[in-house]
């Protein structure tokens, strides 16, 4: 009998950063998570980042991380990029789907980090590799598109009753995106069974956009000027001015 992707090996990537913005914000912790199918005992690898510029009070509020910390505890962005990318390139060659909450963010901000430090990118590092990504943000709004309310992780943990231990911790953040996924992929297996992951890599990218253009209308008709990126998993490169 043939094992369900959602029941399979699967990956799960996340980070915390001094914000929000992919283009200036840094990354100062990661996480790697490794399941290789659902129950089994979950291999976990984590990076702190001493960033090298000043954490806002408002990003330690979050996940924690002072200055003080990072400077003691955290390595230099430059290895640890290139571990990241190289940690990334591995699970896609060994076929695992990368589980990532909100890809466009983490996958965006990494590239953008290894542009900075590595004086490389993202597509680089999978370049001999097929990525395939499982934004359970993404599934969900396609799957159960007309629920109300909001669609963070910890809206999704609670709605798919998985257990979040502690937000906003890399490796914690992680491991409850992938078992979301695999939640996920039980709550609508008649809808995803038949596709394999890398199908679905392709769909999302067709979900996200159409998301976001709803979104982007929504805005509009709130007189917002918000702009939505409908680019998944990855943004890319902003032009610079000439």
């Amino acid at each position: 009998m043939t094992t369900n992707w959602y029941e399979g090996p699967l990956a799960a990537f996340d980070t915390e950063t001094t914000g929000v913005d992919v283009e200036q914000d840094r990354i100062v912790s990661a996480a790697l998570v490794v399941q290789d199918a659902a129950g089994a005992r979950p291999r976990v690898t984590r990076w702190l980042v001493n960033p090298g510029v000043p954490v806002p009070e408002g990003a330690t509020a979050v996940h924690g991380l002072t200055d003080d910390h990072l400077q003691r505890n955290g390595r230099w962005p430059s290895p640890v990029m290139e571990e990241l990318g190289r940690a990334l390139a591995e699970q896609n060659a060994a076929g695992r789907p990368l589980v990532v909450m909100n890809a466009p963010f983490d996958l965006t901000i990494l590239d953008r980090e290894l542009r900075r430090h590595r004086a490389s990118t993202l597509s680089r590092y999978l370049e001999h590799t097929s990525l395939c990504v499982l934004d359970p943000r993404v599934l969900d709004k396609h799957l159960d598109r007309y629920r109300k309310g909001r669609r963070t992780l910890t809206d999704l943990c609670a709605h798919y009753e998985v257990e979040l231990a502690e937000a906003h911790d890399a490796a914690a953040d992680a491991t409850a995106a992938l078992q979301v996924v695999r939640a996920v992929g039980r709550r609508f297996a008649s809808r995803l069974e038949r596709l394999s992951p890398a199908e679905l890599h392709t769909l999302q990218a067709v979900w996200h956009a159409a998301q976001a253009r709803g979104l982007q209308a929504w805005f509009t008709r709130q007189g917002t000027p918000e702009l939505v990126d409908p680019a998944w998993p990855l943004r890319p490169e902003l032009r610079k001015a000439a």
